[in-house]
Formats: C-alpha cells, sequence, structure tokens
C-alpha cells in the first residue's frame, strides 16, 4: 500500500508572522544613505521588490550615479538584514503564532517555518513548536523581500513535500506569484509597507497568522 502524502504548509516566516519587509527596508535605507546614496520606498518598489539583490541595486545604482558597487551593497545588506533577523525572530514567535502552527500541526499538517535568519541564532525561540509535524529552515535566496519559484520547489524537497499538496504562506504580492509558478496554492499576509502590490491568484488573504487563519488553510487544503 502506497505511503500517503502529506499536506504541508512552508511559511516564509520573516514577511509574515513579523513585518519583514519593513526590516528590510529600513535595513538598505541606512546602508545606503550612509554611503550617501538617496533611498525611498518608490526607489524600493521600482528597483528591488521582487527583485535580484545585486540586479536591482545594479540598476538603481546607474541611475543614481554612484561608484558603490551593487555586488559589495548587496552582499553588505544580505548580511546586515540577516543579522537584523536573528534579534527580530525570536521576539516575533507570539502566541498568535504559536497557536496557528499547533492549529494545522494537531490535525496532521506539516508545517514548514523558513527564514532567512541563522538557525543556531534563533531555533530555541521555536523550540516548542519543533516536532514530528514542524521543522525549521534557512531559506538562503537573494529576492528581495520575497523567493522565485525555484526556493518553493526546494524548500518542499528538502522537507518531503509535493508541490501540490503544500500551500505557501508568503508576505508579498511577488510570493504569490512564484508559488503559483511553483505549482502550490498560497496565503498572503499584507502589511502596510506591501499593501501596493498584487496579491491576485492567492487563494486568501489574512492580515495575520492565528489560529483563525490556520482555519482557513486548513479549509483550502480539505483537512477536517
Amino acid at each position: 500500500m502506497a505511503e500517503e502524502q502529506k499536506k504541508g504548509v512552508i511559511v516564509e516566516f520573516d514577511f509574515t508572522a513579523m513585518n519583514g519587509a519593513e526590516l528590510l527596508y529600513k535595513t538598505m535605507e541606512k546602508i545606503l544613505v550612509d554611503n550617501e546614496i538617496p533611498f525611498d520606498t518608490r526607489a524600493e518598489a521600482q528597483y528591488l521588490a521582487g527583485g535580484n539583490y545585486q540586479g536591482g541595486l545594479a540598476e538603481y545604482f546607474a541611475v543614481v550615479k554612484t561608484k558603490k558597487t551593487a555586488a559589495k551593497a548587496a552582499k553588505d545588506i544580505a548580511d546586515a538584514f540577516r543579522a537584523a533577523l536573528n534579534t527580530a525572530v525570536p521576539k516575533a514567535v507570539s502566541p498568535d503564532f504559536t497557536a496557528f502552527v499547533k492549529a494545522l500541526a494537531d490535525k496532521g499538517v506539516f508545517v514548514v517555518i523558513s527564514t532567512r535568519a541563522d538557525l543556531d541564532a534563533v531555533k530555541d525561540a521555536f523550540a516548542g513548536l519543533l516536532g514530528d509535524n514542524v521543522a525549521l529552515y534557512q531559506e538562503t535566496a537573494s529576492t528581495y523581500g520575497s523567493v522565485k519559484w525555484d526556493a518553493w520547489r526546494r524548500a518542499c524537497v528538502s522537507n518531503r513535500l509535493r508541490n501540490f499538496l503544500t500551500i505557501a504562506v508568503t508576505g508579498s504580492g511577488f510570493g504569490v506569484k512564484s508559488a503559483l509558478l511553483a505549482g502550490m496554492g498560497s496565503v498572503a499576509v499584507i502589511n502596510d509597507h506591501v499593501a501596493y502590490q498584487d496579491f491576485g491568484g492567492a487563494d486568501e488573504a489574512v492580515d495575520k497568522l492565528d489560529a483563525a487563519a490556520a482555519a482557513k488553510i486548513l479549509k483550502i487544503l480539505r483537512v477536517k
């Protein structure tokens, strides 16, 4: 008899359980302004959101005519954002998020908590959640505020999930689109910083992750 395939949820923790979009913006802003390079939310939306760090910076640097190299800036920003997440992520493991994960795991749904933070720095904060149906996973994508379709697929493969049985919980319109390209359904968590983006194609949109959001995901997955 064939083994039953588990249904799964991959949670983009940094951009859904916390406002990582704003944290990333502030990280980018500080590094660029410290180097006398102007930066604002319009520039972020036009040149960076949903794209590769280095590619977006190269295009933007050509416009503002700076001599700073995009490759160096991209590395500096990625490192600074990861360091910021190492501090912020443990503080974001809230009672609401705990209830969200437990509501799914208790129904046999496999939950992958994906973060760009260093796992050694944040794993203790998730210790009470991890178990047979909950895993912590490090995402290493260099996409600004999102991931491309192949990152969703890698997360599935790494956690022995099938894409067509897995929901991506994402914090951007770009994440919704990449999940569709990966053959996955999605639930979008929308905050003010990303509200301008196109979230069309999401199965559901919520403003936070809690037990009520978990109930919506269980309905999408047809888990009773």
